[in-house]
């Protein structure tokens, strides 16, 4: 789009801008952008064409997988919450049925008569 605004005559730019929905500021900002290196570059924060590109950013790879691992580790802490949780129970049952054995060891059977 920027090439496409360069190379056409004085005339022509503005017609292009109302074609596709844009002002000039975004062109300004595309070319910013170019001569930073960041256009046209994977992850860059200015992708796509037309009026959709100024509403809205793409996002990166890498900030699609950041997303997805941040989910996926919420998902793992509380599936480690409630584990260690079950073992607390756990051990507290192992606990209880212990000393009720030993009680249950120590004690007289009854005599019958």
């Amino acid at each position: 789009m920027v090439a496409e605004y360069e190379n056409a005559a004085n005339g022509e730019k503005g017609a292009i801008l109302r074609r596709e929905g844009l002002y000039l500021s975004r062109i300004i900002e595309w070319t910013r952008a170019r001569d930073a290196g960041q256009l046209g570059q994977v992850g860059s924060p200015v992708t796509g064409s037309g009026a959709a590109a100024g509403s809205r950013v793409k996002k990166s790879a890498e900030q699609v997988e950041l997303e997805k691992l941040r989910r996926q580790n919420e998902k793992l802490q509380a599936d480690l919450k409630k584990t260690r949780m079950a073992l607390d129970i756990m051990g507290k049952a192992h606990a209880l049925l212990e000393e009720l054995s030993e009680s249950a060891d120590n004690d007289n059977p009854p005599k019958r008569s």
